[in-house]
């Protein structure tokens, strides 16, 4: 049985039902990760802790079986999941894909690791990612670049790109991202799969690894809508550990998604199909559209129109948070240590070769931002722009319920292409930006590919707690489009590096 091609669904019905035992299904897929190392989907670092995981995983499956009765109540019932190095799993490496963390091991889960044990699922592994999740490519891992399963010339996206390899190229069937800034659509456009950005304090943030406190969301990649609703019946729900998380109730996700989208109004932004889309990705787009349009949806044109000044707001708030969340790592506590004869020395040197360049770039335009003299010139104008942009989803959702558009201006570019570039990086999240600033659910799916058979993603966002409507449409577009079920080009497993 080739298990590759279910679903996390269909997974979790077979062990449940006992007809395939977790240990074979976690083994099927950690013999997938170890023949695929090439992709450097998995952070495997000196320490060995892919190895070190799967021990784990084994012993968890193990123990399923053991204690294994018919139909089992447990919802992800022996599931193997990947998890973003920037979660923490308790007593095992999180290194958020830095040097600074190299040696960590979180005393604790994170709260949303938790929930998942206590769902029977098994995390199998640790995904790649940009350093502290500042990147669009996962490039700027100390670990190295992940490839793209579709051309391994090409990035991932970022920075959950070593989640969403994993996901596409059939290592594990779901993973956990977060997203900052359009950090789980923006890889999940890129490698062709489903990335839901929930609604912010939808999902605890407690035990994820900071990046901007006010931004950073965790949320669940998979190849379809339906298993993503399935992982968000799990992670959901207030938790007292996370001061930011909502008390608003949740739904049961998996519950409305067979429902029709019949009547349900769609809101369409032409300023997204102007200029900096390619031609391939705005008509894929296009036809999404008009394929939700021949399922009963209404397309409304609405105006956002301070949403060209997201991307200049993400990178003035983003680094102000940074440059204070970041400040913890001093060389002192529990990170990277330089030795050096005088204590300034020892933490210039500590920071210096802790944190990779794209990580000490915002850092030091975060200080600046926040230094005397520029608070207001920036911090504050920042802050007021953000609330303008979100005013503006909430006058368009007066008269639609989803805004859809494109996820990235384009498909996955080439390895190296973008690196010396930093404005030309920062624009492939030109339209996932504006969500995090206004707290905003989203999801990209799969809608086509462009010539080169690289994969193209529609973005959907909603109102706040709005994920039940977003998924349904999802899974509605995908049980009328087979762009999801498209895996990468055949290539050998194992490819040499």
């Amino acid at each position: 049985m080739d298990l590759a091609q279910h679903s996390a669904r269909q997974l979790v019905q077979l062990m449940s039902a006992g007809e395939i035992s977790t240990a074979d299904c976690v083994d099927f897929f950690l013999a997938r990760i170890e023949q695929n190392k090439s992709l450097n989907a998995f952070v495997d670092i000196e320490a060995n802790s892919q190895a070190e995981l799967a021990e784990l995983a084994r012993r968890q499956a193990s123990e399923l079986d053991a204690s294994y009765t018919a139909k089992q109540s447990t919802p992800l019932f022996g599931l193997p999941i990947a998890i973003k190095d920037g979660i923490c799993t308790k007593s095992t490496l999180t290194t958020a894909g830095s040097k600074m963390l190299q040696s960590f091991r979180s005393p604790v889960d994170a709260t949303c690791i938790h929930r998942l044990r206590d769902a029977s699922a098994i995390p199998i592994g640790k995904t790649n990612m940009d350093e502290f999740a500042m990147g669009s490519s996962t490039e700027n891992s100390y670990w190295g670049p992940t490839k793209n399963p579709f051309d391994h010339s090409r990035v991932p996206g970022g920075s959950s790109g070593g989640s969403a390899a994993a996901v596409a190229a059939r290592l594990a069937p779901c993973a956990l991202g977060s997203d900052t800034g359009g950090s789980i659509r923006q890889p999940a456009a890129f490698c062709g799969i489903t990335g839901l950005k929930p609604t912010y304090g939808r999902v605890s943030r407690n035990g994820l690894i900071a990046f901007a406190s006010s931004l950073d969301q965790v949320g669940p990649m998979a190849r379809s809508a339906e298993d993503c609703a399935l992982l968000m019946d799990v992670i959901a729900g207030h938790d007292p550990g996370d001061s930011t998380s909502s008390r608003v109730a949740c739904e049961h996700y998996s519950d409305g998604i067979n429902d029709s989208i019949d009547g349900l109004r769609i809101g369409v932004c032409r300023s997204f199909f102007g200029e900096g889309l390619d031609a391939e990705v705005g008509d894929a787009v296009e036809h999404a559209l008009q394929q939700l349009k021949s399922m009963g949806a209404t397309l409304v044109d609405v105006e956002l129109p301070h949403s060209k000044y997201a991307v200049a707001t993400y990178y003035v708030v983003a680094p102000c948070e940074a440059s204070s969340n970041l400040s913890r790592y001093d060389g002192v506590r529990f990170s990277y240590r330089h030795t050096d004869e005088s204590l300034d020395s020892m933490y210039a040197e500590s920071r210096g070769h802790g944190f990779g360049a794209e990580v000490r770039r915002r850092i030091m335009l975060g200080t600046f931002a926040l230094s005397s003299g520029y608070y207001d010139a920036y911090y504050l104008k920042a802050s007021r722009m953000r609330r303008m942009i979100k005013q503006d989803f909430e006058d368009a959702f007066k008269s639609v319920d989803l805004i859809a558009g494109p996820t990235t201006p384009s498909t996955a570019f080439k390895i190296g292409e973008r690196s010396a570039d930093p404005l030309s990086m920062y624009l492939a999240d030109v339209y996932t930006v504006a969500a995090n600033l206004a707290g905003l659910p989203a999801i990209s799916l799969p809608c086509g590919f462009d010539e080169n058979r690289l994969p193209i993603g529609l973005q959907l966002q909603g109102p706040a707690f709005s994920e039940s409507n977003l998924l349904r449409a999802a899974h509605q577009f995908q049980l009328n489009t087979s762009w999801h079920a498209e895996g990468p080009n055949n290539k050998p497993t194992g490819e040499a590096k």
